[in-house]
């Protein structure tokens, strides 16, 4: 730096050489402060360099001495490794030569049992042929026989340690708490000890199929399985299976969960049985049986061959208890079921694929696409089930029909849209062939409806439950709506044959019951009349053509109901005449023994009636309630009549404690004539008695001839054409003037006049 200043102050002067000596001294100072500031920059820049060096190489020699450390640690471990490698190395190499041996010894078993095998077939054959006997072949044999059973124990060992079943001591193994208390246990071996030797499920499984047992162990093991897995997971929703894998072991066992519905759903049943094939499939079954005794079983894996074993009654299982109770109830649900049967395909394809299953289609899968046709089946059992429930409830629980009330009637759309080419062509001939037929009277709107009664609720819920059925029928395939059709038919003829049957006894014993059974019967029979019309057209054109009828069942429900009303009506008949049996035929009535049995026969006749007037009070329809009465007070007048007029002979006291017996009957026997709750309403039809009872007129006349003289009677008769001779013939009257009256020749004379 000073040489390169020299030369710049001799270059400066020798080119400035002329100027003056001022010149020069100006510009040499001006270099000389020049040089003084390059000396102080080099001085800075020289300390500032050593400045910033020295730190720099105190940190670069810290970075060394940490460099060397991690090298020495780095050397450490890589002894410490080199170490270990080598140990598991030695490890390795030992478990490597005792799988290769238990290969060979595995491979050398197989090729004896192969041997012995051809060595049976050889003797066999040898034993077959006439006279051929040696000792050293029935040794031999012996000897064979006696290898291949201790072979078979060997097997059996190594075949209980590869699938362990631990099971409750419990007798009621197939009860959810012996269930979940079951385990299985599959032993399995590493992936790297299964490369070299193979899985030893496999050795053993060969051994069982060259000595023909495999079919033997196989179906045991499925039956273990069905009975204590399978099954218990389909019968079970709470059931659900768990694993746990360790080194050597795979442990299947299960636990109790609360379930959130009472079934399972198919596709939760599928998914707990596909656990389990797969972990079979994986653990034990997924073993090809190379070189088969039969060629039968060529090909064949052992997965396969137990699907074949167990499939058929698995899929009867799945079926019963899961497919059936999954089936809609309703047909609005059918499309839901689309999920059902994909699952179900997407199941049977895994088992295919674990080799499970065949390629064919199986029942299971044919059972879940035939929907339509179980879906119907099952309505049907449903609709018969709920039915019959209903016919076998109890009758007295009964409700009140009138005029205005009706089944609520399922809202059907227009008639036109079953069949419009019938609907517009009729309605076209009416219009061309229109005539005014309006009548100026019209009838009541209650003309045809049901009079007023009590019928039993549970037939009010069988005709709802019809009217349901032929609604979800229109609804419906063709196929279903037939079924449906002929299922509301079965209910109706199921009620005809069950409920005369199943209530038999209380029909014949209760009177109230009978009632409403009739009552039962018409309210049937009235619906009936138009069942089959309301829904001609909404139905399939196979019922449309004059099949959708319920007509033809009327007169039998009619038939029925008259038929135990009537039964009933004959036991009340009965009990009359049998009280009125202990009146002593109304004889001697002068004997006051003889008058008390007679008032007594006489209130109990009235008190019968009475209590029967109350027992079918607003339980019958009011005609028939005033008909059935009518016609028990008529037997019990007409029987009075036939009494009394049988009499020979009657004097003046019996006449009037006759009269007497008769003038309760008359006073009182109206009275039994309430078939409404309200007293006041009542009057109407208890005036009305002579309407309903024959014998009312007779019986009055009656009374009137025991207190009337003879010419009161010979008005009364009026040369055959007074009231009497309405009642009476003349042979009647004649013999009560012989039994009321002394032979005299008035007598005679009234006598005379009567015929």
């Amino acid at each position: 730096m000073a040489a390169r200043a020299g030369s710049l102050v001799a270059a400066v002067l020798a080119h400035s050489g002329r100027l003056d000596k001022e010149d020069l001294g100006t510009r040499i100072g001006r270099l000389s402060r020049r040089v003084e500031e390059l000396k102080g920059e080099v001085c800075a820049m020289i300390n500032k360099k050593y400045n910033e060096f020295l730190p720099s190489v105190q940190s670069a020699e810290e970075l060394v001495s940490q460099v060397e450390g991690l090298c020495s640690n780095i050397d450490l471990l890589k002894a410490g490794i080199e170490t270990e490698v080598q140990r598991d190395l030695n490890v390795a190499v030992a478990e490597f030569t005792e799988l290769k041996q238990q290969l060979e010894r595995d491979t050398l078993v197989l090729s004896i049992l192969k041997k012995l095998q051809e060595a049976r077939s050889s003797l066999r054959l040898l034993e077959s042929r006439k006279g051929f006997e040696l000792n050293i072949l029935k040794a031999l044999s012996t000897e064979l026989t006696v290898q291949t059973q201790n072979m078979l124990y060997r097997l059996g060992e190594e075949w209980q340690k590869l699938a362990v079943w631990k099971l409750p001591p419990s007798k009621e193994s197939s009860s959810l708490e012996s269930v979940v208390h079951s385990e299985l246990h599959l032993h399995t071996v590493s992936s790297k000890e299964e490369e070299i030797a193979g899985p030893p499920v496999a050795s053993v499984l060969q051994a069982f199929a060259v000595l023909g047992e495999l079919h033997t162990k196989l179906k045991i093991f499925g039956q273990l399985l069905l009975k204590h897995i399978l099954k218990p997971l389909i019968l079970y929703p709470s059931l659900q299976p768990c694993t746990e894998e360790q080194s050597d072991v795979f442990i299947l066992r299960f636990k109790s969960e609360e379930p959130s519905l009472d079934q399972s759903s198919p596709m939760e049943v599928f998914d707990k049985i596909r656990l389990i094939f797969e972990v079979l499939h994986r653990y034990l079954l997924n073993v090809p049986l190379e070189q088969p005794v039969t060629d039968k079983d060529c090909g064949v894996t052992l997965a396969e061959l137990l699907g074949d074993m167990i499939w058929e009654e698995l899929s009867d299982c799945l079926i019963q208890n899961c497919l059936v109770n999954s089936i809609p109830t309703s047909s609005s649900k059918l499309e839901q079921y689309i999920e059902v049967i994909k699952s179900t395909e997407e199941f049977e394809e895994a088992l295919k694929n674990m080799q499970f299953l065949k390629g064919d289609t199986t029942d299971l899968l044919k059972y879940a696409r035939n929907v339509n046709c179980h879906f119907a089946n099952k309505k049907c059992q449903d609709v018969i089930v709920a039915a019959r429930n209903l016919m076998t409830s109890e009758i007295h629980n009964t409700v009140k029909i009138t005029p205005d009330s009706c089944v609520a009637l399922p809202r059907l759309p227009d008639p036109g849209a079953g069949d419009q080419s019938k609907t517009s062509k009729a309605s076209e001939l009416l219009h061309n062939d229109m005539v005014n037929l309006e009548n100026r009277t019209k009838l009541s709107q209650y003309t045809f409806s049901l009079p007023t009664c009590r019928i039993s609720s549970s037939v009010e819920k069988l005709m709802e439950l019809a009217y349901q059925t032929l609604l979800e029928a229109t609804s419906s395939t063709d196929h279903c709506c037939i079924q449906l059709f002929y299922s509301v038919r079965n209910i109706f003829q199921l009620f005809y044959d069950v409920v005369p049957t199943y209530h038999k006894e209380n029909l014949q014993k209760l009177p109230q019951l009978a009632a409403i059974h009739h009552n039962n019967c018409m309210y049937i029979a009235h619906h009936l009349l138009t069942l089959g019309h309301q829904f001609r057209y909404r139905l399939t054109n196979v019922l449309c053509d004059g099949a959708a009828t319920f007509v033809d069942m009327v007169p039998g429900f009619r038939r029925l109901g008259m038929e135990c009303f009537l039964a009933q009506m004959r036991v009340q008949k009965g009990e009359i005449l049998e009280r009125l049996s202990s009146a002593r035929n109304f004889s001697n009535m002068d004997d006051e023994e003889n008058y008390c049995a007679a008032n007594k026969a006489i209130r109990q006749v009235l008190h019968q009636l009475k209590r029967l007037g109350k027992v079918w009070q607003d339980v019958l329809p009011v005609n028939v309630y005033c008909k059935a009465m009518g016609t028990l007070l008529n037997t019990a007048l007409t029987e009075i009549v036939t009494r009394i007029a049988a009499l020979e002979d009657i004097s003046a006291e019996d006449a009037d404690r006759l009269y007497s017996l008769c003038r309760t009957m008359v006073e009182e026997g109206p009275q039994v004539f309430t078939p409404l709750p309200e007293e006041d309403k009542n009057k109407k039809y208890q005036e009305e008695v002579p309407v309903y009872v024959q014998k009312w007129m007779t019986f009055k006349e009656l009374m009137i001839i025991l207190q009337a003289n003879l010419q009161e009677i010979v008005d009364q008769w009026a040369d055959g054409k007074g009231p009497l001779a309405a009642e009476f013939s003349a042979a009647e009257v004649k013999s009560l003037i012989r039994a009321l009256f002394q032979n005299t020749e008035r007598r005679a004379a009234a006598l005379a006049k009567i015929k």
